[in-house]
């Protein structure tokens, strides 16, 4: 299987480029639907130990219904076929860009929740036009073991968020263990209360904001994924879903650009424009860095083969 992996602000991003399975055509949902149900053990091996590493996201490159996309792709983790990846499709566009597939300039790329635009600003800066994102619900309340009653918004950016403003704990790199903790007890209390989209999709994600101590920064977050993992990007799916409750609490104006820091310290800068449904198109700029191209074998003897779970 060949793959090239990168990372966008810390996040690392594999793309498989070729070895991957056979999931047929149509529609990208279907495809990432059957990717999810009968191919679980391919992506599991790719992310997990010993050839993945935590957090990482990988990229499965597809054939596009529409030709003049640049391509096609499917997101997943160790535990979840993903909607969209906002970290991923600025690693992807810089390794599609290293490999001379695309050049500087727009583009389109076709993922399971619709076609979203990038714009290869340079070798490693990337803009990603997301789909369109909104919030559901504002304060909603959920009773938290271990934490008691939580407020946090629901909103949309190609995956689904409780975003929960102020963060209960100071977003710290000291306080990885306690924020995950705290954000991993919020999301199953979400699954048990039946808080999720508004066609009751489960919440994947959980945000914590918090103020920045860096000078011109709008504010930090910690985003905790499907995989139990924290985010060590801003998140651009999470950003997508911030700039929606921005905009719906009138605090951000189309246009207006801030830039919003991770956990770890690594920025992406983020506007937005109105959206068509009453959401707004959000729009994430971040760097990517190739790290290595690599060939993974798969030997029939390895222990190991399909992973540590």
């Amino acid at each position: 299987m060949h793959v090239i992996d990168s990372h966008t602000g810390g996040e690392p991003t594999r793309v498989v480029l070729s070895g991957g399975p056979d999931l047929g055509s149509g529609p990208l949902a279907e495809r990432a639907k059957r990717l999810a149900e009968q191919h679980t053990s391919f992506y599991r091996s790719i992310m997990l130990e010993p050839r993945g590493q935590a957090a990482m996201v990988g990229a499965l490159l597809v054939e596009p219904e529409d030709p003049t996309s640049a391509t096609g792709v499917i997101y997943f983790d160790a535990e979840a076929v993903l909607g969209m990846c906002g970290h991923g499709t600025i690693g992807l566009s810089v390794t599609l860009a290293h490999l001379g597939r695309i050049g500087t300039g727009t583009h389109t790329i076709e993922t399971p929740v619709g076609v979203i635009e990038v714009d290869v600003l340079d070798a490693n800066t990337v803009a990603v036009t997301n789909v369109e994102s909104y919030r559901i619900k504002k304060d909603a309340k959920l009773n938290v073991d271990g934490v008691g009653m939580v407020t946090g918004d629901i909103a949309y950016g190609g995956n689904w968020f409780v975003i929960v403003d102020p963060s209960p704990i100071a977003i710290e790199m000291g306080n990885i263990r306690a924020l995950s903790d705290a954000a991993l007890a919020i999301r199953n209390a979400a699954h048990a209360q039946g808080v999720g989209g508004d066609k009751g999709q489960p919440i994947d994600h959980v945000i914590f904001q918090g103020p920045s101590p860096t000078m011109g920064v709008h504010s930090r977050n910690f985003v905790f994924c499907p995989d139990d993992n924290y985010d060590r990007s801003p998140c651009g799916t999470g950003s997508s879903a911030r700039l929606a409750c921005l905009a719906a609490d009138g605090v951000l104006q189309p246009g207006q650009e801030i830039i919003q820091e991770s956990v770890i310290g690594s920025t992406y800068r983020l506007s937005y424009q109105p959206g068509p449904n009453g959401g707004v198109i959000p729009k994430i700029i971040g760097q990517a860095h190739i790290m290595a191209e690599t060939t993974l074998f798969f030997q029939a003897g390895d222990p190991y083969k399909d992973g540590i779970a």
